[in-house]
Formats: C-alpha cells, structure tokens, sequence
C-alpha cells in the first residue's frame, strides 16, 4: 500500500472515531450541569451556552496559530497534539464537579484542540491531484459520520453509565486516534524539508499574513463572512436544543428527552450529508453565490420556524429541513474558499475557515444561553433566524453582483 493511501485510511479512522466520540457528550450539557447542581432553568441555559461555545471560542483564537505552526512543522503532529488534547481535558471532565470547572476544561480543550484542520491538510496536501475531491470530501463524511452516530452513543451510554463515563470513552477513544496516527501516517519529506524554521515570532507573522491574505481576497472574504452568520444562528440555538425538546414534549423523563434530543442532532446531520452533493451540483450548475443565497435564507426562516412548532414530530420535520439547508452554505462557502488558497498556504487557510465558523458558533453559543434566560427561547429562535436571513442574504446580494458571480 502506498504511503499517501495509508496515511488518508489512518487519518480517516481516527477522525471518524474522534468525531463519534466528541458528539456523544455535546448535546447533552444541560443535563450534565443539573447533575452538577444547577436548578433553575435560566442557569442552565445560561451555563450550557457558556460550556458548549467555550472550545470552539478558544479554539478561533488559536486556530490560526496552529495552522501557522502546522505550515512549519508539519501537519501530522499538529493532529496528534490536538488529540491528545482531547484525552487529557475531556477525560478531566469526568472529574469536575462544579459549572466553572467544566467551563475551564472546555476552554482549555478549545485552546490546544482542532484536528480537523491539520487533517485535512495533511490529506489533500499528500494524495495525488486526480484523487483530491474524493479523499477530502471523504474525510468530510467521517466528520459528518460523528455527528450522525456521536449523539446516539451518548444517548445510549449517558442513562446507562452517566455521563462521566461518557467523558472517558471520549478521552480513550481520542487516546487511541492520536496513537494510529503517530504509528501510521506519514509526511512527505520533502514536504518537511521545505517547510519554514520556525519561532514564535515566525509563528505570529505567519498568523499575521494568512490574517491580511484572507481580507484581500473579496471573494472569500464575503464567503467566509455568511459561513459566520449561519454559524451563529446555529450556534446561539444548538446548545439549547434539549431543553427544547422539553418544552415542545412536555416530557419529563430524562432518558427520554434525552433520546429525543439525540435524535434531533441525528436525523439534522443525516440530512446534511446526504444534501451536501445535490447543493455541489447546483453549484456548479448556476454558480455558488446563488446557492450560497438560497440556502442561507432557508436556513433562517427555519430556524425561525422552530418557534412555532408544537409537536416533536415537526421538530423532527424542521431539523431534517434545516440540515438540508446547512449544507447548501458549507458546500457553497468551502467551495469558493478552496478556489482562493495556493498548496502552500492551505494549512492557513484552512485553520482561518476553521476559525471562523468556531468563533459564530462560540459568540452564537454564549449570546443565544443568556438570551434564553432573558427572553425564551422561542424568540431566540425568531431572532437569530430574521439575522440569518437578512443579514446573509444582505451581504450575498451586496457583495456578489458582477465579479463576485464571475468568479464562479
């Protein structure tokens, strides 16, 4: 087996394994908190969006200088640090004991995670150029893979174990990732050779550049830009998502709520990968500015519907739909970031793409749990949704008129 081929099978495994294992327990915080000791319900919305945003927060802030790092010392180290990153502070989570601390291992797991990037990289930067589009759009489905699957195992070990013992599951299961890949993937030397000597004054400026490169592209600039506003809505609602279910239900069994809410999360991912390929299509058809459009819009109006659903079965309807429609944004906005970025600014490139949609979904996470406990989270829904809608669809209309749709 040739190395490039090793390599994408290494890396695909141990990202589809850590990414089943980190969504096992993010669904799930509101209930882990009230274990914790929270009782009333604003505390908990408020705690929940200040857990879930505070990784993806840190990671924005650090993204980049990894990504810079990873363009000077190679990208499988980069993977294997971030996933022992999640051993060691996610299985620290089976240890906390109160709100703060659970938040404090979550920033920490943000600052020294983010495999995805440097995976991605590693991948497309070693397997031949006929075989770029299908390896990397496979590493996508792994991590999408997680998001279908991670929610059920947690659903099915939280009643059972707890969720402690989820939080170690997490931890070996990452352990175990980080291990193959040291085992089993490889660099191309030459790769290596060529890579900077680095510092961390060389880091920063590496940061710096990929920083003012991204803003002079006009194209990606505006790309990445709605790829933030649907993150946001998103993530000011997702954290939330199981304490909805308890309001649409009015269940108040907890295994129950659980495995419904866990569902939820499911059948969305499901949704949004068997769309990513019809959207692509459409994309290359009538161009990814009028698919970024269409598809961003009919994200906020769904989620803006969310507030008037009233039976789980809609809900269920919603999600499926608003899966759909996430995946007309990823698709489109990746698509035309790819367009813009050389080989050997991909490793920035991507940690800046990356950074981006972590830093709405953090901002989205910690606004939407103290919106929640100020004014409910059926006008959360209302909210986020008319930004979404108009604020996309604003900058789309505003910005892609002429050579933004001639670029396509």
């Amino acid at each position: 087996m040739s190395a490039w081929k090793r390599t994408y099978i290494v890396v695909f495994i141990s990202n589809l394994v850590t990414a089943i294992a980190m969504m096992s327990f993010l669904p799930f915080f509101p209930s882990f908190l009230e274990e914790l000791g929270l009782e009333e319900r604003e505390d908990v919305e408020w705690w929940s969006g200040l857990c879930f945003g505070a990784a993806p927060f840190a990671a924005a802030l650090m993204g980049p200088v990894w990504g810079s790092l990873s363009d000077r010392i190679g990208h499988k180290w980069m993977i294997v640090r971030a996933m022992f990153a999640v051993t060691l502070f996610v299985g620290a989570m089976a240890y906390v004991t109160s709100p703060m601390q659970l938040f404090v291992m979550r920033l920490c797991q943000g600052v020294f995670s983010g495999f995805i990037p440097p995976s991605i990289t590693l991948v497309s930067i070693s397997a031949p150029q006929h075989r770029q589009g299908r390896v990397t759009g496979n590493l996508q489905a792994a991590l999408a893979a997680g998001s279908v699957f991670g929610p059920l195992l947690g659903a099915a070990l939280g009643p059972a174990y707890g969720m402690r013992v989820v939080f170690l599951v997490v931890a070996g299961s990452a352990a175990l990732s980080a291990l193959l890949v040291m085992a089993f993937a490889t660099e191309d030397p030459r790769l290596l050779e060529s890579y900077e000597r680095w510092s961390p004054g060389s880091v920063l400026r590496g940061v710096y550049r990929d920083f003012v490169r991204i803003l002079r592209m006009p194209v990606l600039r505006r790309a990445l830009l709605v790829l933030v506003v649907v993150q946001f809505g998103l993530g000011a609602t997702t954290p939330q998502l199981e304490l909805f279910v308890r309001d649409v239900t009015g269940s108040t069994d907890s295994e129950e709520v659980k495995a419904r809410a866990a569902y939820l999360f499911t059948v969305l991912s499901i949704a949004t990968l068997l769309a990513t390929p019809f959207w692509g299509r459409l994309a290359d058809r009538f161009g990814a500015w009028r698919v970024l459009l269409v598809s961003t819009v009919a994200t906020g109006v769904l989620l803006g519907a969310h507030a008037f659903l009233s039976a789980f079965a809609w809900l269920i309807v919603f999600r499926v739909l608003l899966g759909a429609a996430v995946a007309g944004s990823n698709t489109a906005g990746f698509g035309l970031a790819a367009t813009e970025t050389k080989v050997e600014n991909r490793g920035g490139a991507m940690a800046g793409t990356f950074s981006a949609k972590a830093f709405a979904v953090a901002i989205g996470a910690m606004v939407g749990g103290a919106l929640c406990s100020w004014i409910g989270m059926a006008m959360v829904f209302v909210i986020t949704g008319l930004l979404t809608a108009l604020f996309a669809a604003g900058v789309i209309a505003f910005g892609a008129r002429g050579a933004a749709v001639t670029a396509d």
